[in-house]
């Protein structure tokens, strides 16, 4: 005669189990939660339960280890109620560069001649006014009139307004498209 699978009375404790969890915590989603961590570290563990013995005792100190394991990580986390912390080191996914780097591509090369020449000497190569105009053999207010509406133009074709906060990952697109006054990087 084979003995019973001690899996199958887990489902038995479930009420008292609960009951346990929500006096710990005085909040029933997290006590549902710690029940069910409960249930998945004792289901993954059974092999380590001995048949016979107590299985509410086996269950309720599990239950319990949870609870002050949680107790323990609790303190060291910081609230972060308003995504405040978060926001400081979240990271934006790879592909988000790449992708930028496409639709700026895209959007450069639809730019006048002119336009694409300024915006590249000044934005991205590093050069002063003074001396992409030199390059160019035009007046400096001519070049800074250019890379002004380069940036514009390049804005709007990447569908940015001049109040929104460039999140790019790629530094030399903000060079280009942001102007030396209010590059923030």
């Amino acid at each position: 005669m084979t003995s019973p699978d001690p899996r199958e009375e887990l489902v038995e404790h479930l009420p008292a189990m609960r009951a346990f969890a929500v006096s710990l915590t005085r909040n029933s989603a997290l006590a549902d939660d710690m029940v069910q961590d409960t249930l998945v570290k004792a289901w993954s563990n059974i092999d380590k339960y001995v048949v016979g013995s107590n299985m509410r005792a086996w269950l309720f100190t599990i239950l319990r280890n949870t609870f002050y394991s949680s107790r323990r990580r609790s303190k060291r986390e910081v609230a972060d109620v308003d995504g405040v912390y978060t926001e400081n080191i979240a990271e934006k996914p790879a592909h988000d560069g790449h992708m930028q780097m496409v639709d700026f591509r895209k959007a450069l090369g639809q730019l006048k001649d002119e336009q694409r020449e300024a915006l590249l000497l000044v934005g991205a190569a590093g050069f002063s006014y003074e001396e992409a105009a030199d390059m160019c053999g035009v007046a400096i207010g001519t070049m800074k009139s250019r890379t002004n509406r380069a940036r514009v133009r390049l804005g709007e074709l990447m569908g940015h307004h001049q109040d929104d906060r460039l999140e790019m990952t790629d530094h030399a697109t903000m060079s280009v498209i942001s102007s030396s006054k209010t590059s923030s990087f």
